[in-house]
């Protein structure tokens, strides 16, 4: 029986503040007024929405699953997934059994290309549910549906000609046909989890792919701050895109980024207390806390460069990063840890346009921190 780490006690919060403060988060999210989760008329689909953008993405749909899945809300996870499977999935074409990245709420798709970060969080979802709730039929065979589309993410190029979403040597791609990558979406807990849910003879890959991230991750986090850039070469230097392309520069710290930390906290909690990459962790959670707290106010939620460097403009998503900084303090042990989750459980909800993203590294920083956050075996 693994035991999972409520930082909010350590805080003086009551376990049953804490239940109900998780329960109205999910509701206004999912069901509130300023919710961004919708169905369809006949109540078989559920999507959330990027409020800033207007659309659905694989990203929002697959973390709307992995909340559901650990909050025990089946109606909304197969909603969700239904969502997914009719408007998303790619049946045919260059990237046949991968999932379109972006559709518009009609269910009409605004791309043919998939974003792996999707593909990664819909297969440990679906393990999850298959682990908690046990499979179904079709669709909801959730284990069978997990191993197929491990297995497209790393054998597409002899399956249906495209490109795979790692390299050979087990590092995510950025998309797949592109030959950068993005440090947010290295997730070696998962990977660890694959490697005991999938087709066993891809078992191997997933363990190096754990590995390759672990060491990746230490490679693309500044060793002074612990800021990570949105975008990076696989030698873990900040990857400079063309200008003009992706909607201008990526290799500061800014949205995608704050993810990185989360998944360095949420993987020691899960894996890497005691090992050399647990060790690294920790030192970089404290190293990330320490300069958000060493700033004036007024610089606080900005945009920087990964060494720390001051750029003009504020960041877009301050509650997000609020929220991640608060999800360091699981690996964390310095003087800001336990104050950057009261700041956080003092931080409400975002509201206006902007929500979706906020509020969804809010919900997941808040089950971390809780102790709902978990793997379900």
């Amino acid at each position: 029986m693994r035991n999972y780490r409520n930082v909010f006690l350590e805080i003086g919060k009551s376990q049953e503040e804490i239940e109900k403060r998780l329960y109205d988060i999910f509701e206004e999210i999912f069901y509130g007024p300023d919710k961004f989760y919708e169905t369809t008329a006949d109540g078989k689909m559920g999507y959330l929405v990027d409020t800033g953008n207007v659309d659905t993405r694989t990203e929002g749909i697959s973390y709307g699953m992995m909340m559901s899945v650990q909050l025990d809300k089946k109606k909304e996870f197969d909603q969700l997934w239904n969502w997914a499977m009719t408007n998303m999935y790619m049946d045919y074409g260059e990237n046949k059994g991968y999932f379109a990245w972006s559709v518009d709420p009609s269910g009409r798709k605004n791309s043919d290309g998939p974003a792996p970060d999707g593909e990664e969080f819909f297969a440990m979802a679906l393990i999850f549910a298959s682990h908690r709730w046990g499979d179904g039929q079709g669709i909801y065979n959730y284990s069978h549906m997990a191993k197929e589309l491990l297995k497209v993410c790393i054998h597409h190029e002899e399956l249906y000609g495209g490109h795979n979403m790692w390299t050979d040597d087990g590092l995510i791609k950025f998309v797949p046909g592109l030959d950068f990558t993005d440090p947010s979406y290295h997730l070696p807990h998962f990977y660890t989890l694959f490697a005991d849910n999938c087709y066993k003879e891809d078992r191997s890959f997933w363990l190096k792919a754990a590995q390759a991230s672990r060491e990746y991750l230490k490679k693309s986090c500044h060793p002074k701050t612990g800021l990570s850039p949105e975008y990076g070469n696989y030698d873990g230097t900040p990857h400079i895109v063309e200008p003009g392309t992706f909607g201008g520069r990526h290799d500061w710290f800014y949205s995608d980024a704050y993810r990185t930390i989360a998944n360095i906290a949420l993987n020691y909690e899960w894996f890497d207390k005691d090992s050399e990459f647990g060790k690294w962790s920790r030192e970089t959670a404290n190293n990330l806390q320490r300069f958000f707290y060493s700033l004036p106010e007024k610089d606080s939620r900005g945009i920087y460069e990964i060494d720390g460097t001051i750029v003009e403009g504020k960041a877009l998503h301050p509650v997000g990063l609020t929220a991640t900084i608060a999800q360091a303090s699981l690996a964390s042990d310095n003087e800001y840890s336990l104050k950057a989750v009261e700041d956080f459980y003092n931080t409400p909800l975002r509201t206006g346009d902007r929500r979706y993203y906020d509020n969804c590294l809010y919900l997941f920083a808040f089950m971390a921190l809780s102790g709902n956050y978990k793997i379900w075996e």
